[in-house]
């Protein structure tokens, strides 16, 4: 049975679900960084998932990707599937700027996370979750 890893039940936010993925959001507004988690039970790394959940997954990750390059006006999409600390598949999603704080290095342990607002997670969610189809569904906010 699938069940979400501790550290991303505690430092993202469920936004909703693709047919094979939870959309989260990385509750850090230091960059707009959202995470795909297939919803599959012991699965690490991309070649595990049948060849149905990979291209699924794909599908997922390039719809994602183009409408939050376009809903943030990114320089730089980067796209990760580490899982050096969190064993469980999830693949980044984070919008980069040349302006940014870290440009064009990686963000991973550089800065110290700033939580979202109420008020800013519902901002995000009006400006992101309605250009998600491919059968996404919204859960409902916090």
């Amino acid at each position: 049975m699938f069940t979400l890893d501790p550290i991303l039940q505690r430092d993202t936010l469920v936004l909703g679900e693709f047919p094979l993925s939870l959309l989260l959001l990385m509750n850090d507004r230091n960059f707009p960084w959202f995470i795909l988690v297939p919803r599959r039970a012991e699965i690490s790394e991309i070649y595990q998932l049948t060849p149905d959940d990979q291209r699924q997954l794909i599908q997922e990750s390039s719809h994602l990707a183009q409408q939050l390059a376009a809903a943030f006006q990114a320089d730089k999409m980067n796209i990760a599937a580490i899982g050096n600390v969190v064993r469980q598949l999830h693949v980044h999603h984070i919008a980069r700027y040349r302006h940014d704080p870290l440009w064009p290095a990686p963000v991973w342990g550089k800065l110290d996370p700033v939580p979202y607002t109420k008020k800013e997670i519902a901002e995000l969610r009006e400006k992101i979750l309605p250009s998600l189809a491919l059968g996404f569904v919204s859960r409902p906010s916090l």
